[in-house]
């Protein structure tokens, strides 16, 4: 059974066409689910926290790891999955705050990457993510998404290269865009 990890970041709760979508691909993809609504809030990084990122557990002090305790956390949620769902809207060309300090909490040297001769490798390997996203105007691929391929490129640092776009793009123009999204995510769930 795949455990899948669900990671919702608009900021809308009530009528986001990015969550609906989301909690729909992550209901057909069955399994176990966790869900992360950054919503509820992800800290940014402090100089307590840079700092404590780059010395060995051992030498932390209580407050160094207290400072890199939710990192961790999100962390292991992603070890877990086998299967990674992001609802990530696109605003104002990018991807929400709270996503983008998501990927600063899970970004860490000896934990998720690392640095070799060779440059950074990735290591979250053998895991599947699809990128459900909605927009009001941004078409997804275009020169104006700096969304979908920060957090492709994001991914493939990790390690995760098996990535899936899922896009109702351009809603304002086109509402039948969800509908399209959502008959993409009825394909791939059967």
């Amino acid at each position: 059974m795949a455990n899948t990890l669900l990671i919702q970041s608009s900021a809308r709760t009530d009528g986001s066409v990015t969550r609906r979508l989301a909690d729909m691909l992550a209901e057909r993809l069955g399994g176990a689910r966790v869900t992360r609504d950054l919503g509820e809030g992800v800290p940014f990084l402090t100089p307590t926290w840079v700092g404590s990122a780059f010395m060995p557990p051992d030498a932390r002090d209580d407050g160094q790891t207290a400072a890199l305790s939710a990192s961790d956390g999100l962390i292991a949620e992603l070890q877990a999955a086998d299967t990674i769902v992001i609802g990530a809207p696109i605003y104002n060309f990018g991807v929400p705050a709270v996503l983008k300090a998501w990927m600063d909490q899970v970004a860490r040297a000896g934990v998720t990457f690392r640095y070799t001769e060779t440059g950074p490798e990735g290591l979250l390997k053998g895991k599947r993510v699809f990128i459900v996203t909605a927009s009001g105007g941004v078409p997804v691929g275009s020169p104006a998404d700096f969304a979908t391929t920060h957090l492709r490129f994001f991914l493939g640092f990790l390690g995760i290269t098996d990535v899936t776009t899922i896009a109702a793009d351009g809603l304002n123009r086109n509402p039948e865009a969800a509908a399209k999204a959502e008959a993409e995510i009825e394909a791939l769930a059967a």
